[in-house]
């Protein structure tokens, strides 16, 4: 059988980062092919290049035996490639109908819209995927399951041959699952090529035919999924060396520093529970959606948890913002540093002093001079390559920009430090000089909690790694049993018996 759709050495890079280097994916007529890959792996970079938002450096993309470009998502769609991604765009107050013809509406005389044809084409899309829709409901009297169904119908409403899902149940239920695998199986019957993006191992052996893995954006191998099992797609996902050096660490830990105990919030985790110590870098992995992130911006203060409790050094702490947070002597490095931890239009100075204002005035006046002192001291530390201190912070590049959000929150001298994604799209210098400033903190009897989705970075760095799945923790594991086939194993709920 010929794929209807093939990509041959397709690569695609950006300032500092190689995200695609010759990869290739074949894509068959009534058919789920699953890509399989570790955050960071280039699956959304190859799902963009397929629906044109990204342009390929190099390589080429064949859609029925013919060499294609995809320039913009139009000339995508135009050919019969569409996308349903995890939080598909959609309109509150437009109809179910507005919404699938939206940008393609069936016209009539005089170029004007034909609202009964697009009633009409609706209500067949809808009855071709099993949707008991009306296409003249409003959208924001609709679950989250119609809705997704909707998408569905919008990107079906191109004459789709290729159907891409990207994370499709990631905010279904059980039994809104079970519907969308027999949608799937509908597709398949129409002769749709699938390609089928989710961490969730039960639902790749559950759906798909075929596989392809991506590992750091290249390829690693392709198969039939009857021919293959669990255990060889983890260590196809996983099986690189680590090839960064990491800092050697005393592993000397101390006493209890922060205790969280029935941490819950409504939406997004559940249950946790784990102690940190000092000195210690805690590791905290899993995949999108795992939750890690949320965890730490409760801890932060950012958001409250609707049950649990706190303790650090031993008494309560009742965190309901970020200023108690940092009273407290919790720190939160985000990992979008760019929006939520430097701020652009500020010198690097005033950045590295927000936190601190208190420390560098004097009877309700900041004195530059310990402003610049303070900023001095701790870029320093962290070998901050910049002009000057008063230089904007967003002409800095990513790795120095994490530095300096790292400063700020030094500067405070907290007792607890969460580092989110800390070396995130910076290169392997700055990555190093991270990794070696981390370990002189824990050194220094700061306690560090590192959220990564870098498993080298996870396993060169961590005392202890926490494992979490869909919002809750899913495993612990230190010393030997600190290997990357267990944490994937966890992170994707695999049971150890499956090999």
């Amino acid at each position: 059988m010929q794929p209807v759709l093939s990509l041959r050495g397709i690569s695609k890079s950006f300032p500092g980062v190689k995200a695609l280097s010759d990869v290739q994916l074949d894509l068959y007529p009534g058919e789920v092919t699953a890509l399989i890959g570790e955050n960071g792996a280039g699956k959304s970079t190859i799902v963009k290049v397929l629906t044109g938002v990204y342009q390929p450096d190099a390589g080429t993309i064949t859609l029925d035996g013919q060499d294609l470009r995809f320039p913009t998502p139009d000339a995508a769609s135009a050919a019969g490639v569409t996308a349903i991604h995890q939080e598909t765009v959609l309109f509150d107050e437009l109809t179910v109908a507005e919404n699938i013809w939206l940008g393609h509406a069936p016209r009539g005389r005089f170029g004007l819209i034909d609202w009964t044809a697009m009633r009409e084409g609706a209500k067949r899309l809808l009855d071709s995927i099993g949707a008991r829709l009306d296409p003249d409901a409003r959208l924001k009297d609709l679950g989250i399951a119609s809705k997704h169904l909707v998408a569905i119908a919008r990107a079906l409403s191109v004459d789709a041959r290729v159907v891409i899902m990207d994370e499709p149940t990631a905010a279904l239920s059980h039994k809104e699952i079970h519907e969308l695998y027999e949608l799937v199986e509908t597709l398949k019957a129409q002769g749709k090529a699938i390609l089928f993006i989710s961490h969730k191992f039960d639902e790749i052996f559950r759906i798909a035919d075929r596989f392809t893995v991506f590992r750091d954006g290249q390829f690693v191998g392709t198969g039939k999924i009857a021919e293959v099992s669990e255990g060889k797609l983890v260590q196809m996902m996983v099986g690189r060396s680590v090839d960064q050096i990491f800092p050697a660490r005393s592993h000397n830990v101390g006493e209890p520093v922060l205790t969280v105990a029935g941490y819950s919030h409504p939406t997004e985790f559940a249950d946790i529970g784990f102690t940190l110590h000092r000195g210690e870098i805690l590791g905290f992995y899993g995949l999108v959606g795992a939750g890690r992130s949320e965890v730490m911006q409760a801890l932060f203060g950012i958001t409250r948890p609707s049950k649990g409790a706190c303790r650090i050094g031993g008494r309560v702490a009742v965190i309901r913002s970020t200023a108690e947070a940092v009273e407290a002597g919790i720190v939160y490095v985000p990992e979008d540093r760019g929006r939520q931890g430097a701020v652009k239009g500020l010198p690097i100075f005033q950045n590295v002093t927000l936190p601190s204002l208190g420390a560098v005035s004097r009877g309700g006046f900041l004195k530059m001079a310990e402003e610049f002192k303070l900023a001095r001291d701790y870029t320093q530390r962290l070998d901050l390559r910049a002009a000057a201190l008063d230089q904007d912070v967003g002409l800095l590049s990513g790795g120095n920009q994490q530095k300096v959000v790292i400063a700020k929150w030094l500067a405070t001298k907290p007792r607890v430090i969460i580092l989110d994604e800390p070396t995130k799209g910076i290169d392997i210098g700055s990555k190093a000089a991270v990794h070696e400033f981390m370990a002189e903190l824990a050194a220094e009897g700061l306690s560090v909690i590192m959220v990564s989705s870098e498993i080298p970075e996870v396993l060169g760095m961590s005392d202890r790694v926490i494992v979490m799945r869909e919002g809750r923790i899913v495993a612990e594991v230190s010393g030997a049993a600190m290997t990357p086939e267990a944490l994937v194993r966890a992170a994707a709920g695999i049971e150890e018996a499956a090999a």
